[in-house]
């Protein structure tokens, strides 16, 4: 097989743990000459495990030893597919890699399995690429350069017995997960035994329901030729037959439902239960109320009965006080009408009397001396006034005894039970009016 341009599936991460053990590389040489024989390549022997599946891009890769990833290659060639995994022939496989790829150092490395996943499969032990005619050639150096070569040597051979110690842990490893392996192997035969086992049960599961599935069909026969007598459709029948496996599931569902339900109704009935005794409560306090606010509406309907007939009585009143204070109005306007012309027939005798006596006082009295033209009410009899004066004072003892009459009577409202005087009347009204708004 030859390399292709494609790049190998590789990995960057650090390969601390892996399963070097599933590919086995065999036959490999400490020492590998590019030119030794006629075609130039290096054959790569490996076996695979019983256990590994090779993929299509499986590839091995030489690395030189110290690698950390899958990406460090070399150079790598793509694997061959076995025709048959189960034939010990298709186990054995190589691969070939051309010279002219070859490593042209001295270092060491080794072969490595790696999957399409980028993970390593296996590793093969280290070796070196060294030319056909190296012991012919003849090297003169220098001593330094002898003792660079000695101790390169020395480094080598302790980097050649640590990577021998890692190739007995390897090998270490590989005994270890071979013996995993077949605890592994001896569990999957277990697996299989319970397999077979679970299979037979279902296969006898499935005869049960194939059983069962013959009676349903034998059931719904009988009820299609009872359908059938009853006149029902054969499409409502179908749509009966597919609705059932649905109402079968869903009896599970409602029987859940209904426990949740009845869970849901003993609480709620609890919570009714409560409800109406506070309902029966509030109803006998309500009642109680209803009594109470009746008792109340009789009492105010004998008050404002009682109010009615007192308004009665007031509005006779006031029309009384009304006719006798016209009465009293009009015996007023006439008394101050006479009282004018008293005034104005004792101001002209005043006036003549003065002109008949300038000089001195008449009746005893004595003219002011503050007034120029003497005082012109001095000619007025003292007789005269009495009658005038008792007048008056009759009409006003009256009104004021009408007044005091007037404030022993009150309004009440018949609506907010506030009390007017009799005398405000039209306040009282106003009040009224303003309930009705």
């Amino acid at each position: 097989m030859e390399e292709t341009v494609e790049d190998p599936p590789t990995s960057a991460v650090l390969l601390d743990h892996c399963h070097f053990s599933q590919v086995i590389f065999n036959s490999v040489e400490k020492f590998y000459i590019p030119g030794g024989d006629i075609t130039w390549d290096i054959t790569c022997y490996y076996t695979l495990t019983q256990h590994f599946i090779p993929r299509r891009k499986d590839w091995i890769g030489i690395f030189r030893v110290g690698w950390k990833t899958t990406r460090e290659y070399y150079t790598f060639m793509w694997v061959t597919l076995p025709v048959d995994l189960n034939s010990e022939s298709s186990k054995q496989q190589e691969v070939q890699f051309k010279a002219y790829y070859l490593p042209k150092d001295d270092e060491y490395y080794q072969f490595c399995y790696v999957d399409q996943d980028g993970v390593v499969r296996g590793a093969s032990i280290p070796f070196q690429f060294r030319p056909e005619n190296e012991e012919d050639i003849l090297v003169v150096t220098t001593q330094g350069e002898v003792e660079e070569i000695e101790q390169h040597n020395k480094e080598l051979c302790k980097e050649n017995r640590e990577l021998k110690d890692s190739c007995v842990s390897l090998q270490k490893q590989n005994s270890d997960m071979e013996a995993t392996l077949q605890k592994k192997q001896e569990e999957l035969e277990t697996l299989k035994s319970i397999n077979k086992k679970l299979e037979q049960t279902m296969k006898e599961q499935k005869d049960c329901w194939e059983l069962e599935l013959l009676q349903l069909k034998e059931q719904n026969q009988r009820m299609s030729s009872e359908n059938e007598k009853m006149g029902v459709t054969v499409d409502q029948l179908q749509a009966q037959l597919s609705n059932q496996g649905k109402e079968m599931e869903k009896l599970v569902q409602g029987v859940q439902d209904k426990t949740e339900q009845l869970e849901h109704l003993k609480e709620e009935n609890g919570q009714l239960f409560l409800s109406l005794t506070e309902q029966r409560e509030h109803r006998k306090k309500l009642e109680q109320t209803v009594e109470e606010m009746k008792q109340k509406e009789t009492t105010a309907a004998r008050k404002q009965q009682e109010l009615t007939d007192q308004n009665m009585d007031l509005s006779k009143r006031l029309s009384e006080n009304k006719i006798i204070c016209n009465v009293l109005q009009r015996e007023k306007e006439k008394i101050e009408k006479e009282n004018d012309n008293s005034s104005l027939l004792s101001y002209l005798n005043c006036d003549s009397l003065s002109h008949q006596v300038p000089t001195s006082s008449q009746g005893g009295t004595r003219q002011d001396p503050g007034l120029v033209f003497g005082n012109p009410y001095s000619g007025i009899q003292e007789s005269s006034a009495p009658s005038l004066v008792n007048f008056i004072d009759d009409g006003f003892d009256h009104d004021l005894a009408l007044e005091q009459h007037l404030q022993t009577l009150s309004l009440n409202c018949p609506i907010c039970d506030k009390t007017f005087p009799a005398k405000e009347k039209q306040i009282f009204e106003d009040h009224v009016f303003c309930h009705t708004l």
